[in-house]
């Protein structure tokens, strides 16, 4: 008897809807799975016949041919056990419903029971997308699968309660919550001593999704400050909620319990990460650092000791904010619109600006050290920030700075002046903006353009170092509810790139 069933199968961290055939053939008994499946699928034909007898069933000794179709792409994961299985059981006469009624997913256990997989929230798009109405989903994914309204959702934990969401037995999963976490979990700014300018660069980065450089002594609290960024960053709007939590649950960082990421998410890959890791790949090709830390914040700590093709691997997400990455099993494109926070010593010792250690390091150590700044990555960093030590005065003090809170208000004011400058368009942040854009809406008074052509000369600026400084005064502007760019704002800007002069190089 000839019997299937409806799945899905990730391609990147998008969808596709698969349909399983099985047929009963002449012959030995066998079990044979065909439509170029992965070794987790192949492996998939002992699971399944432990995970029917041991769910009351007989599997049958018959000669078993499951097709996965269309058959031009690899499939991969284990989520296609629950939907053979069904179709196994409806073909050998064991359950009188049809599989094709409901799409399903589900990895199985020996025992019948079903374990989570990852990428359900982009299968339920792609279900939704086709008209779709009802998707079995495994316990754990019911979160993620019923964030969709369009949808109805049927968490099920073993065979039994799939066979009985077939028969229309059960009822659809209707709560939805988010991933749980909350502004007040989260390390507040208020925690800081001192370092007014640092803070006041965290603040103009995270209103204008501006790519920031902290560079100082060891100990001076970039780190620190660097993890508080997220406290200060205005929740996720429903498409990027929608998004990020595709990419993440593609990743297999979703946790079961959690429904959509409402909040920027923050990632800090450890320096020692290689560059498949940071930018995705493998045999199968998933999703790295670069793409995980979208919609949020890719925190590089301890900057330069990243390795060099790591380093230079950043430079076509931060430009075009989406990676494309190759393999003999496809080309993906990755979305990866990120705003980075890189982390430095500015020389070996780390005291070459510090006020009261001398450095250490001779004049030629530094110029290596600084080349290893320099170059095309800089060119891509809108703020460069000097944080110096904290004074014992600061440190002593029984008083708290500004907390988190408030200064979330004044970056949430500036996000929306840009929301309304540039609604319909696909530009979100001031630090996105194109070439047209920069003359459109980064028009300089008199002043402020003088003294920004003589920076150009003196400071010795690349054409998109131009244009970076421009996009930072525009924040800077809206930060304090100006419609022009002034004088104030371009100097301001122009501080923030100057770590050619700081190394007087």
């Amino acid at each position: 008897m000839l019997s299937g069933a409806v799945t899905l199968g990730i391609q990147g961290i998008h969808a596709g809807i698969i349909d399983i055939e099985v047929d009963i053939i002449k012959g030995l008994p066998g079990f044979t799975i065909v439509g170029l499946p992965d070794s987790t699928i192949k492996e998939s034909r002992e699971r399944i016949r432990s995970a029917i007898e041991n769910s009351g069933f007989e599997f049958l000794p018959k000669n078993f041919i499951v097709n996965l179709a269309p058959a031009g792409f690899r499939k991969q994961g284990a989520g296609f056990d629950l939907p053979i299985a069904a179709a196994i059981l409806h073909a050998t006469g064991m359950i009188d419903i049809d599989p094709k009624s409901v799409p399903m997913v589900g990895e199985l256990s020996l025992d019948g029971s079903i374990k989570p997989v990852k990428g359900v929230i982009s299968m339920a798009i792609a279900l939704v997308k086709a008209g779709i109405g009802s998707f079995i989903v495994p316990y754990e994914n019911r979160h993620e699968a019923a964030s969709l309204d369009e949808l109805k959702v049927y968490p099920v934990k073993n065979i039994h309660q799939a066979i009985l969401a077939m028969k229309g037995l059960s009822d659809p999963f209707t709560e939805k919550i988010a991933d749980g976490r909350d502004f007040d979990s989260m390390p507040d700014f208020s925690d800081i001593r001192g370092q007014e300018t640092a803070r006041r660069g965290m603040e103009i980065a995270a209103s204008g999704h501006h790519n920031i450089l902290l560079y100082g002594a060891p100990g001076s609290g970039k780190t620190m400050m660097a993890r508080r960024i997220s406290s200060i960053l205005p929740r996720l709007d429903r498409d990027q909620s929608i998004e990020t939590t595709m990419i993440h649950s593609v990743g297999g960082k979703l946790n079961g319990a959690k429904g959509l990421v409402t909040l920027p998410p923050f990632r800090s890959p450890h320096h020692t990460s290689s560059d498949i890791a940071m930018t995705g790949g493998g045999q199968y090709p998933t999703v790295g650092e670069i793409s995980l830390s979208h919609n949020g914040i890719l925190f590089l700590d301890e900057f330069l000791q990243f390795k060099n093709n790591v380093i230079q691997a950043l430079r076509q997400p931060m430009e075009d904010c989406e990676i494309t990455v190759s393999r003999a099993a496809g080309s993906f494109i990755f979305p990866a619109d990120f705003m980075m926070i890189a982390a430095s010593n500015p020389c070996q010792c780390g005291f070459l600006f510090d006020r009261e250690v001398a450095c250490s390091c001779t004049d030629l150590s530094v110029k290596k050290y600084f080349n290893k700044i320099a170059g095309p990555i800089l060119d891509r960093i809108d703020m460069e920030v000097l944080v110096n030590r904290v004074n014992y005065s600061d440190l002593a003090g029984r008083g708290s700075g500004e907390t988190s809170g408030k200064i979330r208000e004044r970056v949430e004011a500036a996000r929306d002046i840009q929301k309304r400058r540039f609604s319909g368009g696909a530009t979100r942040f001031n630090a996105r903006m194109t070439s047209r854009e920069v003359r459109d809406y980064c028009a300089l008074g008199p002043d402020a353009e003088l003294i920004l052509e003589s920076a150009m000369k003196r400071m010795r600026l690349s054409a998109r170092s131009y244009f970076k400084v421009l996009k930072v005064g525009r924040t800077i502007a809206d930060l304090e509810g100006y419609e022009g760019i002034g004088k104030s704002h371009i100097l301001e800007a122009l501080s923030y790139k100057n770590l050619h002069r700081n190394y007087d190089i």
